[in-house]
């Protein structure tokens, strides 16, 4: 079976490749632009194919999916930072639905009965009520930034192929994931760098922090990339499905269990430009109709993901080499 993964420099589609490698009967390529940073997929060596591209250029994705064939497309390739998505609206829009429709229609136009997962996001149901909650697959899509309006963008639009061309698309709704590689954009792993630089004694004993109110529903990225395969393993083509714990925390439980595992004393203050214009109070989805149709279920406490993105930037810090970023937080 050959598998491109489309993004595979990045955090999830690095974890997927660990996981896919495992399976024998796989054969796996992956899309990186020319400019994209590769310590994530190092140690894959020549196991997995690099093929350079673009999901932006139409003929640089027919050209790729013409040679690889695949049997099976995990499109996980986008802009991802919900934060920075007000700042570049149009890039955001253009990669993540330009992006998706190259795909698609390369596949279409082919010929190919290629299975295609795409990675849609649980941002795109936005504003919740508070009754609504677990979030169901059947709930309105009220998106609240352009990163969730792209993304709303790309799961309708792979409906629709399904629905006029029959392609087969399994749309996976994920909520908030972590674990070690994971960008210091993110919440959760931002906390665990600034915990390590302090810890090393390269700043001040001090943890910069955004909104804490907001609750989000975890799930190890190691158990998300089994999801995935599972996904076009047992999922049903035209179909939508949330890929989740079931439990959410708020973003100041989390800081308190990185704190915990911390070895030094820190205090924590507010950072303004770690506010958004508008934030989703909360992200709690409801799995049932994924683990039913597919059997998945997760696997990995939360306490132990929180360890070991501690321990991975423990490992990644050797040097005096590092920035704390501008305070654009993914949550």
């Amino acid at each position: 079976m050959r598998c491109l993964i489309t993004g595979i420099t990045g955090f999830v589609g690095s974890h997927l490749a660990d996981y896919l490698l495992e399976r024998d009967e796989v054969e796996v390529f992956g899309m990186d632009r020319w400019r994209s940073r590769t310590e994530n997929i190092e140690h894959l060596g020549v196991r997995v194919k690099i093929i350079e591209g673009d999901i932006r250029d139409a003929t640089s994705m027919r050209k790729i999916i013409e040679e690889v064939r695949p049997d099976r497309i995990f499109h996980l390739a986008a802009h991802s930072v919900v934060s920075s998505s007000w700042d570049t609206p149009a890039e955001i829009i253009t990669t993540n639905i330009i992006g998706n429709l190259n795909i698609l229609e390369t596949v279409r136009q082919l010929g190919l009965p290629t299975r295609i997962q795409v990675a849609c996001s649980a941002e795109e149901y936005g504003f919740v009520h508070p009754y609504e909650v677990p979030i169901t697959e059947e709930n309105p899509l009220r998106p609240l930034s352009p990163y969730a309006v792209s993304k709303v963008g790309q799961d309708l639009l792979s409906y629709q192929y399904f629905m006029n061309y029959g392609i087969e698309v399994v749309r996976t709704r994920a909520f908030n994931h972590t674990g070690p590689r994971r960008a210091e954009s993110f919440v959760a792993s931002n906390f665990a760098k600034q915990i390590v630089m302090v810890e090393k004694g390269w700043v001040e004993p001090v943890l910069y922090v955004g909104n804490l109110e907001a609750r989000r529903d975890f799930t190890d990225v190691r158990d998300m990339v089994k999801a995935y395969w599972l996904a076009l393993e047992r999922g049903q083509s035209g179909e939508a499905y949330n890929i989740c714990s079931g439990k959410a925390y708020t973003i100041k439980e989390i800081l308190d269990m990185l704190l915990d595992m911390a070895k030094v004393h820190i205090e924590i203050r507010q950072d303004p430009k770690r506010m958004r214009p508008s934030d989703v109070p909360i992200l709690l989805g409801d799995n049932s109709k994924f683990c039913r149709q597919t059997g998945w279920k997760p696997e990995i406490p939360f306490e132990t993901t929180l360890r070991d993105l501690l321990e991975y930037w423990r490992e990644k810090i050797r040097v005096k080499d590092f920035d704390l970023g501008n305070g654009s937080i993914n949550r």
